[in-house]
Order: structure tokens, then C-alpha cells, then sequence
């Protein structure tokens, strides 16, 4: 398993203002969310105690997106996670969250592969930019729950003549279609 990235360290001033150490400027939680949209791990800490608030940040902004009407968590899943913060002797319930949503990242990560795979356009001039706004679209529908690696172009070699043909093909019908697009103006 690969080794994972250094996270980016938030320091917390006495003012409560969140300071980020990679680009010398502070933060709100709204930048922190895009941060952790966008793939990247953060910690939280208070510069004066050292404490990691990370979690406490975390949950706040869960809070503020669910309160906005944003709702990703269903009322029966809320009542189960306060239960299982009153059972005594700990709960199975964080490894259970932990497992289910690895198991959505890699279920994500190979549906990805699969349409890749699959898709002839793959091989059309401009798919990189057809395929990276899929991506933002995704990441955006799943509220970046993960990243989304392996989505990427299969390599030129690979091409069969087969594809080849229906590329051809392809390049025509568009070219057709410009033709009567630009009839239309």
C-alpha cells in the first residue's frame, strides 16, 4: 500500500483564525472543505496547546453543510452515530464507516476504469478536456468523497484498427455536423 502524503497542517490562533502554513495565509472553512474536496488530507491544530482540533473542525463543517440544506446524512444514520457514541465499551460503528466508504472509493475508482475501457472516444482529439470536466462533474455529484485514480485516457499504443475505423468514422459525422451547423448561421 502506498505511503500516504504528509497532510496539510491548519494552525489555529487564539483568535480562532486558521492559519495555513503551505500558502502563509489564513482560512475559513469553506476553504478547508475545497481543500478536502480537491484530495487533500488537513490537520487542525491549536498553536498554542498543540492539540489536533482536526475532527472538531471536521464535524463543524458537516454541521454548516447540513444545516444549509445540504443533507448527505439521513436522520436514521444521525440517531444510529449518537447511539453508538452512548454505547458503553466503544462501537464497531467507525470501523463499519471507515470500510463502507473505502469500499465507495475503489467502487468509484474502477467504475472509472471500466468506462474508460469501454468508451471509443477515448481516443478523439480534445477528450482530456471532455474527460477532466467528467471529473469535476463526479467529484462534485459524490461531494469529493474521494478521488477518483486510474481515470485516465488508456495510451496511444493501445489502439486496435478496429478503433482506428470508428474514430474515422466518428471524425466524419462531426465534421458533418459542423458543416451544418455553420449552414444554420
Amino acid at each position: 500500500m502506498a505511503e500516504k502524503s504528509k497532510p496539510l497542517l491548519i494552525k489555529r490562533y487564539a483568535s480562532r483564525r486558521l492559519y495555513n502554513t503551505e500558502t502563509s495565509d489564513y482560512v475559513t472553512l469553506d476553504d478547508i472543505a475545497t481543500l478536502i474536496r480537491e484530495g487533500r488530507e488537513v490537520q487542525i491544530v491549536d498553536l498554542k496547546s498543540g492539540d489536533d482540533l482536526t475532527r472538531q473542525y471536521l464535524l463543524q463543517i458537516i454541521a454548516e453543510h447540513e444545516s444549509r440544506g445540504e443533507s448527505i446524512l439521513p436522520v436514521d444514520v444521525l440517531n444510529d452515530l449518537v447511539r453508538s457514541y452512548m454505547t458503553p465499551g466503544g462501537s464497531v460503528v467507525p470501523q463499519f464507516l471507515q470500510a463502507s466508504f473505502e469500499m465507495l472509493r475503489d467502487g468509484q475508482s474502477q467504475m472509472m476504469d471500466k468506462m474508460t475501457a469501454i468508451n471509443p472516444m477515448a481516443k478523439m482529439p480534445g477528450f482530456e478536456l471532455m474527460q477532466a470536466q467528467q471529473q469535476a462533474f463526479v467529484k462534485a455529484m459524490t461531494g469529493g468523497l474521494g478521488n477518483t485514480p486510474g481515470w485516465s485516457a488508456p495510451a496511444k499504443d493501445e489502439e486496435t484498427p478496429e478503433q482506428g475505423e470508428d474514430l474515422d468514422v466518428i471524425k466524419k459525422q462531426l465534421a458533418e455536423l459542423q458543416d451544418k451547423l455553420s449552414k444554420l448561421k
